[in-house]
């Protein structure tokens, strides 16, 4: 399974960005497809991860402010980040659990500055 990130860039401070994560390859059984991201000295956290039933989990930091959504069918998650800190700077990686085998993207690199 192969997993590929895009959407990241250099954004104002309020601003939006969609990150966008396809998989493609030997995909059975999706339990879920999530996001994560680690800001440059921190550990890896959780973003927000949707099952293949669509119950969602989000960190307490981006409550109300993001928004992943999937599209079953193209096998891909959205993550919509809407008024973005700068606090929210990080490489933001993709994940899919898929035939109970967990498999990570490369990661696209969202920066928020003035």
């Amino acid at each position: 399974v192969q997993l590929q990130a895009s959407g990241g860039g250099l954004v104002q401070p309020g601003g939006s960005l969609r990150l966008s994560c396809a998989a493609s390859g030997s995909i059975f059984d999706i339990t879920y497809m999530g996001w994560y991201r680690q800001a440059s000295g921190k550990q890896r956290e959780l973003v927000a991860r949707i099952t293949a039933g669509a119950s969602i989990k989000y960190a307490d930091f981006v409550r109300g402010r993001f928004t992943i959504s999937r599209d079953n069918a193209r096998y891909t998650v959205y993550l919509q980040m809407n008024s973005l800190k700068p606090d929210d700077t990080a490489v933001y990686y993709c994940n899919v659990l898929s035939d109970s085998r967990l498999y990570w993207g490369q990661g696209t690199q969202v920066t928020v500055s003035s």
